[in-house]
């Protein structure tokens, strides 16, 4: 006869998929609320805008960042489920990640909704340095998590020299 005992612990990711679907809702109600800002100057200004050659298709940003705000609320999920290690840490990489999310808005903010290059551009760099701080924060806790996250900073980067693209050209 077997001694398995039932799982009392807390280590068992699946018990938390409640918690994913919670960091899932946060990160898309944030892509939400930028689509909100968005999507008036794509069809207004953005289309008057001269576009600078590295400029992908236009159909290819929502599928990249509908794959980022899952990789980045996995991320965050991830580093949530160390909670218990070392609380105090977790909440700091956790704030970082919610820094990071709230400059992510504020970008569309910026860019689509003043319609200003310039100033997406000084917060884009900013931007930059909130998801690398959080790169590392979340590196304490989960080399996955860390990994998801520069995913978001590589296209982030991209995003910065596409933004510096459009202002040289604007």
């Amino acid at each position: 006869m077997s001694s398995v005992m039932p799982r009392s612990d807390d280590s068992d990711p699946r018990r938390h998929i409640p918690a994913l679907l919670v960091s899932l809702t946060i990160a898309f109600t944030v892509a939400a609320f930028g689509e909100i800002v968005t999507a008036p100057a794509l069809h207004e200004w953005y289309l008057l805008l001269s576009r600078p050659v590295i400029t992908p298709p236009g159909w290819v940003f929502a599928p990249v960042w509908t794959v980022l705000y899952i990789t980045m609320a996995v991320a965050a999920w991830l580093v949530w489920l160390q909670r218990f290690a070392d609380p105090v840490r977790v909440r700091h990489a956790l704030g970082f990640y919610a820094l990071q999310l709230s400059l992510d808005l504020l970008w569309s903010m910026l860019f689509f909704g003043l319609h200003s290059i310039i100033l997406g551009q000084i917060e884009i760099l900013l931007l930059l340095a909130a998801i690398g701080f959080t790169i590392a924060a979340f590196r304490r806790f989960s080399a996955l998590a860390a990994w998801l996250m520069a995913v978001n900073f590589l296209w982030v980067a991209f995003s910065a020299i596409l933004n510096l693209a459009f202002w040289l050209a604007n």
